[in-house]
Order: C-alpha cells, then sequence, then structure tokens
C-alpha cells in the first residue's frame, strides 16, 4: 500500500462494485451514512441517584447517490429498471464502494447489502450546451458494513 503513516486517501480514486462487477464511468458518490437509534437507559445507583446511560439500538437503513455518465452500459441500466418495476429478486444486488490509494490498490470499502435504486434524475438537456450528460442515481441499502 502506498499510503504512509499520516497519509489520506484522496477523494477522487473510488469504484462502485455492484455483485462484484466494477461499474464503469462513475463521477461522483455522496450521501453516504450509518446510524443508529440510541437507547436512553434510566435507572437509580445503589445510593438512590439517577443515572442515565446511553446504549445502541438498531442499524437503520440508509442510502446514497451515484451520479454517473450517461452510457450504453446494459447492466445498470436493468438494475435501475429492476429496481423501479419493482422486481426485486433481481434488483436487491450486494454493492460497495472502494476507496483507494495512490497505486489503486483497496483501502477502504463500504459493503451495502440489499441495494436497490430508487430514484434516477437525468441531467438537463439543452440545445447548444457542450456538456456530458449524466445520471443521478438515488441507492437505498438495507445495511452498511465498513471494512
Amino acid at each position: 500500500m502506498s499510503l504512509q503513516p499520516g497519509d489520506a486517501l484522496t477523494s477522487h480514486n473510488f469504484g462502485l462494485q455492484i455483485d462484484g462487477v466494477m461499474v464503469e464511468y462513475l463521477a461522483e458518490v455522496s450521501g453516504l451514512t450509518l446510524e443508529q437509534d440510541v437507547i436512553t437507559y434510566q435507572q437509580n445507583s445503589a445510593q438512590g441517584r439517577p443515572e442515565v446511560s446511553l446504549l445502541p439500538g438498531v442499524q437503520k437503513n440508509g442510502q446514497c447517490t451515484v451520479v454517473r455518465g450517461m452510457t450504453q452500459s446494459a447492466s445498470f441500466t436493468q438494475w435501475i429498471n429492476d429496481s423501479i418495476a419493482g422486481r426485486m429478486a433481481t434488483a436487491r444486488k450486494n454493492a460497495s464502494i472502494i476507496m483507494m490509494d495512490f497505486e489503486d490498490n483497496p483501502v477502504k470499502r463500504y459493503n451495502l447489502r440489499n441495494a436497490w435504486c430508487s430514484k434516477i434524475d437525468t441531467s438537463t438537456v439543452k440545445a447548444g450546451e457542450a456538456a456530458a450528460l449524466t445520471e443521478t442515481v438515488t441507492i437505498v441499502f438495507e445495511e452498511l458494513v465498513i471494512e
């Protein structure tokens, strides 16, 4: 690994795998969060004084947003269509957001279990515009595991 003590990963070197297959032409990933409920537990001590403890609760599901160039990627388009059509037997997939070091070695993985697309938003098309077309896809997931 090319990271030395004190080095940090850079934000431009990342990838997205869906069921072990790397997605091509990925521009941005945002909004990836992990959250769980917090349980407040109150009790009295042996001396009769109130004590408050915070305990971990249930992990919540989550979502993230992926921006990608509008390409002819049949597998990604099929995943979106299966999700939107409610074909959950094929739409639910395991995905990983992978952070890489300067030598393109995977360093950190965010594994999304049972992920599927809940929304797609295409960029604006405009006559005379010289810009790449993109798709912004919202991916929801049932569990996030960080490796």
